[in-house]
């Protein structure tokens, strides 16, 4: 899991969140939070940025000007850093709660390694990989990854995460593709692999604007 001093949920209700990515506090939408109320209400005075979201999935960032948030910043989980940023659907760059996935695929990596006997890294590959966090959590634990995401933008930001984490070098294919398509073709070439990651999201869009809805496809 992350440490506190690099990632916090401080509070959530009312359909918002609180959380510390570092040393910035950010009050965002969450629909899992509409029917609870918050716990801590002063805390929310605190916070550095708050989202809101507009008519459509855009929204836009208000800043308190008497705050020390920032445009960019930098936070770790183990042996992975992720550069943040504030982005127009409200996202900036990590979702802290899949930290614990995080350190299991680890464990399963060097599990791999080890019952191989032979140091023989396992193939992965991460579909809908957006900024690596499993990808890179992956690589650190030894394997060779296949990182596949529709977005341009965010597969950049994936691979800028791998070098501030010293994992540029690492046996990693950075794919920008829809990953039904990718894995399509990677059955007609007869590629396999030893593990596969899937989260995808409830909806998004293709590297050419086809629209993604995950009861659809």
């Amino acid at each position: 899991m992350f440490t506190s001093d690099h990632y916090e949920l401080v509070d959530f209700g009312n359909g918002r969140k609180l959380e510390r990515f570092g040393d910035t506090l950010l009050d965002r939408p969450c629909p899992a939070a509409d029917d609870k109320p918050v716990s801590i209400p002063d805390a929310w005075d605190a916070a550095d940025c708050r989202f809101l979201r507009g008519a459509g999935a855009e929204g836009k960032w208000e800043a308190d000007k008497s705050a020390s948030g920032n445009d960019s910043w930098t936070v770790s989980h183990d042996k992975v850093k992720f550069g943040l940023r504030m982005t127009p659907f409200g996202h900036v760059g990590v979702f802290p709660e899949q930290a614990a996935n995080w350190d299991w695929i680890a464990k399963q990596v060097a599990r791999s390694i080890k019952r191989n006997g032979n140091g023989e890294p396992p193939k992965v590959l991460n579909l809908f990989a957006y900024t690596g966090g499993s990808t890179l959590a992956a690589a650190a634990a030894g394997a060779q990854v296949v990182h596949v995401d529709a977005a341009k933008n965010t597969v950049a930001w994936a691979r800028e995460n791998a070098a501030a984490s010293g994992l540029e070098q690492s046996p990693i294919r950075w794919i920008v593709e829809d990953a039904a398509l990718f894995v399509s073709r990677e059955v007609k070439r007869g590629n396999k692999y030893d593990a596969v990651i899937l989260d995808p999201p409830s909806y998004g869009h293709g590297p050419k604007g086809e629209p993604w809805k995950l009861g659809e496809h």
